[in-house]
């Protein structure tokens, strides 16, 4: 009797185990879907601020470039790149960079640039500046990043992508320099990048969506 008594115990606490498995692994599938939708969503609403005013295709992160390091971006890791496409024909890119020498760090953020080398807009994803001082770089608590739309390599010339107080054309922040420095650098060489890399950007259009190309 007591053997079958602990046959019986081990029986039952196996379906329980297994039924905890089951479940557990039944809400880990659904979360994980739901948590990929979610960041998909978050990743294209923060994609968006940065392609002020075009009109394009599908979704902005259908056609994306890897591009290993060592490179000529900003940055030391793997820079990623977003292609932009409208009815099959290229309209932007969009540049996922880093600004290393920010004023606690280094700054991650985006540069949307049209075919014609145009900046098309500029958001911060993120960074550890100051609070109060360097952290209006954010477009929701400045509008500081605006005066970059519409900005190119002729527009000032690459000598003019400074702050004013170092000759350039572009503002700095009250009481920080520190910060548009560093990002003022890295847009321009984003920007010149661009320029030398634009063929090969846009060399092949993605057959299908979602398709992950990497650059050399």
């Amino acid at each position: 009797m007591k053997d079958s008594a602990i046959l019986k115990s081990g029986i039952t606490l196996a379906a329980i185990a297994a039924i905890c498995t089951a479940l557990v692994a039944f809400t880990y599938q659904v979360t994980e879907k739901r948590i990929e939708a979610n960041e998909q969503d978050w990743l294209e609403r923060s994609l968006q601020p940065a392609l002020s005013g075009l009109l394009y295709d599908g979704s902005v992160t259908e056609s994306k470039i890897i591009v290993p390091p060592p490179h000529d971006l900003p940055g030391s890791d793997a820079a990623i790149i977003y292609r932009v496409y409208a009815q099959g024909e290229p309209v932007a890119a969009l540049f996922v960079v880093s600004a290393r020498d920010g004023y606690s760090g280094p700054i991650r953020f985006l540069v949307g640039v049209d075919t014609e080398g145009i900046v098309t807009g500029v958001h911060v994803l993120e960074h550890r500046e100051t609070p109060g001082l360097g952290d209006r770089v954010e477009s929701a608590k400045s509008d500081w990043v605006k005066q970059f739309d519409g900005r190119s390599l002729v527009d000032p010339d690459p000598g003019g992508w400074a702050i004013k107080g170092d000759g350039g054309k572009f503002d700095q922040l009250t009481g920080a320099s520190v910060t548009p420095r560093a990002i003022i650098k890295a847009m321009k060489d984003t920007l010149l990048y661009y320029d030398t890399h634009r063929v090969e950007i846009f060399a092949e259009v993605p057959a299908e969506s979602n398709k992950e190309e990497e650059v050399p």
